[in-house]
C-alpha cells in the first residue's frame, strides 16, 4: 500500500496564490477543492493537477475520484500520468472504478498495475473483460503476470481471490543473521509483512517467525529453533468469509494461504479482511432493506429502479395477502369503526418487532453467533421477550383504547391481539431466517417480505378475529 500521507494539508495551487484545504472542518471533502480540480482538468494543466492531487493518499484520492464529474475521472488519471497511484481505484465504487477503467487504455492500466500488491491489482483487473484482462497481463512482466494469473484463476469470493502472492518464505536451516542479510540486501520483499514463512524443499509451510521474534534473537541462533507451528492456515479454494472469522476470533494480523497440495501460495493480512468485513456488513445491511447488494451511491436512477424493483413488487404481494385477510373481517369493520382505526397499531408493532428479532438472527447467522447447539436457547429467549413486550403493550394499548373509546370491551381486545401478535413476530424473526439458512437460502435477502407477510396477516387475523368472535357471538 502507498504511504502518501498528509491528507488535510494544504494543497497549493500553481494558478492561484490561495491554498484550499482537502477536508472542511467537519472532516468531508471541500467542494471548493473538487471545483479547483475540475478548473485544472479543463485547463488540461498536469501540472496544477499534479500540484492539487500529488501528494493526497490513496483513500483521499479516491473520495475525490467518486466527487468528481464521470468524464473528469479518467483526465485526471491521465494528466497525473505516472504520478496517480492505482490503489486509489481500489477505493471507488465498483461503478465508478468499471467506468474509469472503460476510459483508460489498456497500456495504461498495465503500467498503472504493475507495481501494486498483486491482491490490488486482481482487485482492479477482475472488473475487466477477459479480453481487456488479458490484454493487460500480457503487458505485465513474467512473474507479476503469473501471481496475477494464478489468483484470477480462483473463484470469486474465495480467499485464493483475497489473497497476496507476495512473501518471504525461508528455510528452517538458516540463522537468524542470514534471514536479516537476506532482507536487507533483497530487493523484492513485500511493502508490508509481519511473519516469516519457514517451509521445506516442496514449498510446505512448516513454521512461521514473527518479525518481533526476529529482532529479539541473537544471529547464530537457527532459524528452526525460533519457528512456531502454524495454527491457523487456510486453503486458497476455501471461502473468504472463512478467513475473516478466523482474523476475527484469533485476532490475527496474517495468515498463510495454501494450495490443495498444502503449498504455500500466498497471505491475507488484516487490511483486506477489514476491507471484507466491510463489504460484508454493507450487503447484510442492503439486503435486509431490501436493496440489491450491488448497488452504489453512484449508480444512476434507472440501473436503482430496475434493482430495487423486484423487492418492491415481493411487498406488494404481501400486502395484497394482507390486504386478504382484512377482507375476511368486513363486515365486523363496518359495524365498529374503532377497529378500523386500531388495526394499523397492532400491524406496525408486530412489524417492527419482527424486524428487531430478524435483524439480530440474520446478523448472528452471519457472523456464526447462532449454530445447531444454542438455536433453541435463541428461540426461547424470543419467545420470552416477545411475551414479555406483549403483556406490556397490552395493558399500555388497552388503556389507551379505553381512554380513547371509552370503557368497553376494546381495550381486552386489542390487548390479547397485541400479545399473540408480538409472539408471533419475535418467533417469525428468528425462525424464518434459521429455516432459511439450513436450506441454504441467503436469510438477509428472503427473511423481510416473509416476516412481514406473518406479522402482517397473524396481526390483522388475530385482532380482527378476537373482535369479530368477543362482539358478535359473545
Amino acid at each position: 500500500m502507498s504511504e502518501r500521507v498528509d491528507n488535510t494539508a494544504l494543497a497549493p495551487t500553481s494558478g492561484e496564490a490561495e491554498e484550499i484545504a482537502f477536508r472542511d472542518d467537519d472532516g468531508d471533502l471541500n467542494f471548493r477543492f473538487v471545483e479547483r480540480v475540475s478548473q485544472a482538468v479543463a485547463a488540461g494543466d498536469a501540472a496544477d493537477v499534479m500540484a492539487l492531487c500529488g501528494d493526497l493518499h490513496e483513500a483521499d484520492m479516491g473520495d475525490l475520484l467518486e466527487h468528481l464529474e464521470a468524464d473528469d475521472r479518467p483526465k485526471v488519471i491521465a494528466l497525473m500520468g505516472r504520478g496517480f497511484d492505482f490503489t486509489a481505484l481500489t477505493e471507488v465504487d465498483d461503478a465508478v472504478r468499471e467506468d474509469i477503467l472503460e476510459e483508460i487504455p489498456n497500456e495504461a492500466i498495465a503500467e498503472g498495475v504493475r507495481d501494486l500488491d498483486s491482491d490490488d491489482a486482481v482487485y482492479i483487473l477482475e472488473d475487466l473483460d477477459k479480453e481487456d484482462q488479458q490484454e493487460v497481463l500480457d503487458r505485465l512482466p513474467a512473474l507479476e503476470r503469473i501471481s496475477i494469473e494464478k489468483s484470477l484463476e480462483y473463484d470469486e469470493g474465495s480467499a485464493g481471490r483475497r489473497m497476496q502472492t507476495e512473501f518471504i518464505a525461508l528455510p528452517s536451516f538458516w540463522t537468524v543473521g542470514q534471514t536479516i542479510d537476506f532482507m536487507r540486501d533483497s530487493g523484492d520483499l513485500p511493502e508490508r509483512f509481519y511473519n516469516l514463512h519457514v517451509v521445506d524443499p516442496a514449498y510446505r509451510l512448516v513454521g512461521l517467525v514473527a518479525l518481533d521474534r526476529l529482532l529479539r534473537t541473537r544471529r547464530p541462533a537457527s532459524i528452526s529453533e525460533i519457528m512456531e507451528e502454524p495454527e491457523h492456515i487456510v486453503q486458497a479454494v476455501a471461502d473468504q468469509e472463512e478467513a475473516a472469522r478466523l482474523f476475527t476470533a484469533y485476532n490475527l494480523v496474517s495468515i498463510p494461504v495454501t494450495d490443495e497440495s498444502e503449498r504455500l501460495v500466498g497471505v491475507l493480512t488484516f487490511d483486506d479482511i477489514v476491507d471484507l468485513l466491510e463489504e460484508e456488513a454493507d450487503a447484510d445491511i442492503k439486503a435486509l432493506g431490501g436493496v440489491n447488494a450491488e448497488e452504489e451511491i453512484s449508480d444512476d436512477v434507472w440501473t436503482i429502479t430496475k434493482s430495487r424493483f423486484t423487492w418492491l413488487f415481493v411487498n406488494l404481494l404481501t400486502a395484497i395477502l394482507a390486504s386478504g385477510v382484512i377482507a375476511l373481517f368486513e363486515s365486523s369493520l363496518k359495524s365498529m369503526v374503532a377497529l378500523a382505526v386500531l388495526m394499523p397499531i397492532v400491524a406496525s408493532m408486530g412489524g417492527n418487532a419482527g424486524t428487531q428479532s430478524m435483524t439480530v438472527a440474520v446478523r448472528a447467522l452471519a457472523t456464526k453467533e447462532i449454530d445447531r447447539a444454542n438455536a433453541m436457547r435463541v428461540v426461547r429467549r424470543e419467545l420470552i421477550v416477545g411475551l414479555l413486550n406483549g403483556l406490556a403493550f397490552a395493558m399500555i394499548l388497552a388503556a389507551v383504547a379505553m381512554a380513547w373509546y371509552g370503557p368497553t370491551q376494546i381495550g381486552f381486545v386489542i390487548g390479547l391481539a397485541i400479545v399473540i401478535t408480538l409472539v408471533a413476530a419475535a418467533m417469525g424473526g428468528v425462525l424464518i431466517p434459521l429455516v432459511l439458512d439450513r436450506f441454504g437460502v441467503d436469510p438477509a435477502v428472503a427473511s423481510g417480505p416473509l416476516v412481514t407477510t406473518i406479522t402482517d396477516v397473524v396481526g390483522f387475523f388475530a385482532f380482527l378475529g378476537i373482535a369479530t368472535l368477543w362482539f358478535h357471538l359473545g
